[in-house]
């Protein structure tokens, strides 16, 4: 019988982690722990097979770090949800990560229900972004429209509500409040965000590096 459960693969070296976040995960009704890699170049042979809903990536490993493996998984698996795992809010690493086509991140010193929040966040069509992120988001947009050094068409174009969401997270808000400020439901506030995560990968990997780099 087919099962309605979300299914999870997870990719870390940390094994105490990694059998951590399945014990928490597997008691739960919602979602189901898939198969569990320690290195990036293992994930990339076996994701594919696997087919799970969610990936749970973290950024830094030995060999292959998870920004390189986020970017050709995403080739191999256009659909699959990545969240990045990292020890601490690095804002440098996350966002690369994020252009690299991670649909949000969690901190691993979080609790654990926490993750079950963030599983849920990107189910429902989220993407997570702290103050520290939409910064640099907001930042790397600026630099990216008056810029001409990636060339014409190839500016972030962002509509007025997702610029004001962005400014207003940027400045500290939570989204409930941004929500309120806007007349605009929560779920509303998460799908602007989301979208600014998906214009954030239109440049090609060596122009975004060049970019991010310049900022």
């Amino acid at each position: 019988m087919k099962s309605n459960l979300t299914t999870i693969s997870i990719v870390d070296d940390e094994v105490g982690l990694r059998q951590s976040i399945i014990r928490y995960l597997n008691v739960t009704k919602e979602f189901r722990c898939l198969s569990q890699y320690d290195s990036a170049e293992d994930a990339l042979v076996h994701l594919p097979n696997d087919k799970p809903n969610i990936v749970l990536m973290d950024i830094k490993m030995s060999g292959m770090d998870g920004i390189e493996c986020v970017k050709q998984l995403k080739s191999l698996m256009p659909d699959v949800e990545v969240i990045m795992l990292t020890v601490f809010e690095d804002a440098d690493l996350i966002f690369n990560a994020l252009r690299a086509g991670a649909t949000g991140y969690l901190l691993k010193r979080q609790p654990p229900g926490k993750l079950v929040e963030a599983i849920r966040e990107v189910l429902a069509g989220g993407s997570p972004m702290s103050t520290i992120i939409a910064r640099k988001v907001v930042q790397f947009v600026k630099n990216s429209n008056n810029s001409g050094k990636i060339g014409a068409g190839n500016s972030i174009l962002l509509s007025d509500r997702q610029r004001q969401v962005l400014d207003l997270l940027a400045s500290g808000q939570p989204y409930k409040l941004i929500a309120d400020t806007m007349g605009v439901s929560i779920h509303t506030v998460r799908s602007y965000v989301r979208r600014t995560y998906e214009k954030l990968q239109v440049h090609s990997r060596t122009e975004a590096v060049a970019k991010y780099r310049s900022v």
